[in-house]
């Protein structure tokens, strides 16, 4: 049977569990839904579970659950050998690079963002010149995360639009 399914959750690789749960229930305004642990290797459900998605050998990391105001889920995972990317953006490889929050107040959400330590990538743009009320950025967390920030929803944002 086909119908769209919703999204569930999205899991961030971050080298600070702590500053991360700060800067994301801070900023975001997202609350927390299960507090830092550990995870470990072993024979525990969760410890199988992660030697299926990571394979033999991945030893332990720590671990936080967020949720945003329309429920949707925020796993925060911080690996012992976490790395830091020199160049976060590489669009053009296949995987996720990005993800998107809405806010009427883009303006304020940035600077806020970058109070905590992020940055913005690029001046906030309108989709539609003329057309639309309809405003967009680039910035990242503290930690290289991108994070794009619209204005309105994605369903008007792209409604009966064209580029």
């Amino acid at each position: 049977m086909r119908y769209p399914r919703t999204f569930s959750h999205i899991g961030l690789s971050v080298p600070n569990l702590e500053q991360a749960v700060k800067f994301y229930t801070e900023v975001m305004g997202w609350y927390v839904i299960m507090e830092p642990a550990e995870v470990v290797e072993d024979d525990s459900a969760i410890g199988v579970m992660c030697t299926d998605v990571f394979g033999k050998g991945w030893g332990k990391f720590r671990i936080a659950h967020l949720a945003t105001g329309d429920k949707i889920g925020i796993e925060l995972f911080e690996f012992p050998e976490n790395e830091k990317p020199e160049n976060n953006f590489e669009y053009w490889e296949t995987g996720i690079f990005h993800y998107c929050v809405q806010d009427p107040d883009v303006e304020g959400l940035v600077e806020k963002i970058v109070e905590h330590g992020g940055k913005q990538r690029m001046p906030i743009r309108e989709y539609y010149p003329g057309e639309k009320p309809y405003r967009m950025v680039y910035c990242e967390d503290p930690f290289g995360n991108l994070v794009e920030i619209y204005s309105h929803s994605y369903e008007l944002t792209y409604s009966e639009g064209a580029y």
